[in-house]
């Protein structure tokens, strides 16, 4: 992978300096910013995740949690729930990951962020040439895995993973499999 570090403003410099608090989620969405709650839901299919991945990837790239990401646009931060970073990757001046750096994303939805998720992160995403995006739906029980962005803000492929089967993230050279077993559904936490 080259190495590409492009340093350009980034929405969350609106922030600097700025004590947020704990437990909440910061995002930046249409110059907007936005602050949730992480979700019992979310978190749990994240715990569940995480080590999955970090034990695959064995050192050969990194993988994030809820960390800022600089995008393209000053309109944008997003902070995705997972994160697989590409291995060689270079942190910017700012000391953060750019969105060239990602080869997945992986975002769990929640009924506060399903039109983020569903619609301006996968247009995003795909504008910006993330290779895999993943939504994983607690509600619905199903992991949708997106392939193939195009510059006009789409993926060419999609696949539905139900829970219980394995999802796998075809990154570059390799794939990541994820049992999602054990992602709690809605109404399993009740």
């Amino acid at each position: 992978m080259s190495v590409m570090v492009m340093d350009a403003p980034s929405a969350w410099d609106v922030l600097h300096g700025v004590n947020l608090p704990r437990g909440y989620r910061v995002e930046i969405t249409e110059g907007k910013i936005i602050m949730t709650p992480q979700g019992e839901y979310q978190w749990n299919v994240i715990l569940e995740a995480a080590p999955q991945i970090k034990q695959q990837l064995a050192g050969h790239g990194a993988i994030l949690s809820d960390v800022m990401v600089d995008f393209p646009s000053s309109q944008y931060g997003y902070a995705p729930d997972l994160a697989i970073v590409a291995p060689g990757a270079e942190r910017n001046s700012r000391g953060r990951f750019e969105w060239h750096s990602l080869e997945a994303v992986i975002e769990v939805v929640s009924r506060s962020s399903r039109d983020n998720d569903f619609a301006k992160k996968f247009h995003l995403y795909a504008e910006c040439g993330i290779p895999v995006y993943v939504v994983i739906d607690p509600e619905d029980g199903v992991c949708t895995v997106h392939r193939g962005p195009t510059r006009t803000g789409s993926y060419e492929d999609e696949a539905k993973i139900p829970f219980g089967q394995d999802l796998v993230l075809p990154l570059q050279g390799r794939d990541i499999t994820i049992a999602t077993g054990g992602f709690p559904k809605a109404g399993d936490l009740d």
